[in-house]
């Protein structure tokens, strides 16, 4: 394979150091217990009485919060849970945005105080309110509507965690659901608890006084509200990578493994998600602290330094790329799938853009012929090709793919194009850099080549989803037209290549390689700027003005430049480097 073991120098825990407040941030929970001892203290000998609110991300371990609280020596604990409504009301309230469907919901744009019975927030209060001295503590999601605090700790937790502890048997926030299917949980925080949470949690960023990394077992970590919020400050004016995380799947392969130094007895390593913020987080280091912080936190805080104003009007506060990586080295063809227009996406998900995307080819296999399925053959019949997938699907015969989908042979840095509406997927033995629009699980797949998940039981297939959007134009000569070989050089000089590689005219992104040998300055035109190192062992992003220390990226590895850091110099040092840029096209 191309480039396999070539570099080792992919850093899967990329760390960035904040200075000045190595004395604000504090691990463990009798540090910590001394910490907010010393300050409900203080608070009591001057008013009597200190309210202390932990508010708490849904999936934290309450428990853990619970010691913590119980060891500040409460005159009472308001748990937030035993003002909340049954599981079945809260299924009730909900059941427009949780759906019937096994995968998809409809993304909620409710409060998070409709998780709870108003009556009793009201009792709540009142009781809270007549404690006249001493500690009192409320605690749990959502904690933050109930009272204003002396003091405002935020529990933390990244949406990875969160996922992991859901396979583990964690049930939904209030609920008993420990048995249900990962599906049937990732659903509900998705397209609930996340998004009030987050409505929540944006709110009151510049009212903490402290946040609490809860991600290790056993292990609290503790960092001010000044520390954090600094932390995302400076972040959002320079170059940084998030923390990438893996996952197995049916269709992994080998190539992480291999080149990133993965953990050899896994059976395979499907993905990388290192470029989602959504779903990344930063590691932030203290002093002798390293904390994790949702990288979308740094999204909600600092979205105008983050995306540029030009992007953040567009988007609002969300970030609208992402990079991650699909490995079949060694494996097997992911789904063919297609996603949803940006009128279904609308309409069906209430999400407002779709998932528009490209493949770059990071590696492929050149011992085997490697291809993408793209696009479908000419003149397709679409009665019998619905026909046959419905078939398909219930075991009657394997779809014949061949027959009515394109399959393209790539190589090695080739770039495919793939607009919303366009069938699609990748072969076996590639190591493709996805790059797309983030709405994150809207795709629909519509053959699974008669597979199982690793659990054992049938990926969901969606066809009348997937035949509702798959635009039957783009046919052979339309996808060699429009989506297959479309790079072209804009800019060549003595040192350095400029080509654009895509998108294509319907999607939003701009995508541009950059091949330097000595140096090259590129300008932000007020976007956010994603990139991925494609060749070479390293590189350098260097400011113009001096405003950012120089940032190293290595091979494979993705990094974010926000708008604020203003225009940089891509430095190569002794060799050749190819890096993929991709930025909101104007």
């Amino acid at each position: 394979m191309n480039g396999l073991c070539k570099y080792h120098n992919y850093e899967l825990h990329p760390v960035k150091r904040i200075d000045g407040f190595e004395n604000q941030a504090w691990e463990g929970a009798g540090n910590i217990g001394n910490i907010l001892r010393e300050r409900v203290h203080g608070i009591c000998r001057e008013k009597k009485k200190a309210a202390v609110c932990f508010d708490m991300y849904p999936g934290v371990r309450k428990e853990e919060i619970m010691a913590l609280a119980k060891a500040l020596a409460p005159v009472h604990v308001f748990d937030m849970e035993d003002y909340a409504k049954t599981e079945e009301e809260i299924n009730e309230t909900f059941a427009d945005y949780i759906t019937t469907d096994r995968v998809f919901g409809v993304m909620c744009h409710k409060k998070i105080a409709d998780f709870f019975k108003p009556e009793k927030l009201e009792q709540a209060q009142d009781a809270l309110e007549a404690i006249s001295q001493g500690c009192v503590v409320v605690l749990g999601m959502g904690a933050g509507i109930l009272t204003e605090p002396d003091i405002y700790i935020y529990c933390n937790l990244t949406r990875w965690e969160i996922q992991l502890r859901y396979r583990n048997g964690m049930p939904n926030w209030h609920c008993t659901n420990t048995q249900d299917h990962i599906l049937t949980k990732y659903k509900k925080g998705f397209f609930v608890e996340w998004r009030l949470a987050d409505r929540h949690k944006r709110e009151r960023y510049d009212r903490f006084d402290y946040l609490l990394d809860t991600e290790e077992e056993g292990c609290p970590k503790m960092i001010t509200g000044d520390a954090f919020r600094s932390a995302l400050d400076l972040t959002s004016r320079e170059p940084f990578r998030m923390e990438p995380y893996f996952d197995p799947g049916v269709w992994g392969g080998h190539w992480m493994q291999e080149n990133f130094g993965l953990n050899p007895d896994e059976e395979n390593f499907a993905w990388s998600f290192d470029g989602v913020p959504e779903e990344n987080c930063l590691l932030f280091e203290f002093g002798a602290v390293t904390v994790k912080v949702p990288a979308v936190d740094l999204v909600f805080y600092r979205p105008h330094e983050l995306l540029g104003e030009r992007v953040h009007a567009r988007f609002g506060a969300e970030f609208p790329i992402r990079f991650d990586l699909l490995d079949t080295m060694g494996g097997g063809n992911l789904s063919l799938q297609v996603h949803p227009l940006t009128e279904y996406i609308q309409d069906t998900f209430g999400m407002h853009y779709t998932q528009d995307e490209s493949y770059y080819l990071l590696d492929t296999d050149d011992r085997k012929e490697t291809y993408v399925y793209l696009g479908l053959q000419k003149d397709v019949d679409r009665d019998a090709m619905a026909r046959d997938l419905r078939a398909a699907q219930t075991g009657e015969m394997p779809f014949p793919a061949d027959k009515y989908v394109n399959k393209v042979p790539v190589k090695k840095h080739d770039h495919v194009l793939i607009p919303a509406g366009t069938i699609h997927c990748s072969g076996q033995d590639t190591m493709v850099l996805e790059i797309s629009a983030t709405p994150y699980i809207f795709t629909f797949k519509l053959w699974d080549w008669g597979r199982v998940g690793l659990d054992g039981i049938p990926r969901p297939i969606h066809i009348e989803h997937g035949l509702h959007n798959i635009q039957w134009n783009r046919d052979t000569d339309w996808i060699y037209r429009n989506v297959v070989g479309q790079q072209e050089t804009v800019e060549e000089g003595e040192g350095y290549q400029i080509e654009k590689t895509g998108l294509h005219e319907r999607e939003f992104l701009d995508t541009f390689r950059y091949t330097v040998s000595d140096s090259l300055t590129v300008t932000m035109e007020d976007s956010v700027h994603m990139m991925n190192l494609v060749e070479g062992s390293h590189a350098f992003i260097e400011s113009v003005d001096g405003s950012f220390p120089p940032f190293e990226i290595h091979y494979a590895e993705t990094a974010i430049v926000p708008a604020k850091a203003g225009a940089y110099r891509i430095v190569a040092e002794k060799e050749k480097i190819m890096l993929i840029v991709a930025s909101i096209r104007k």
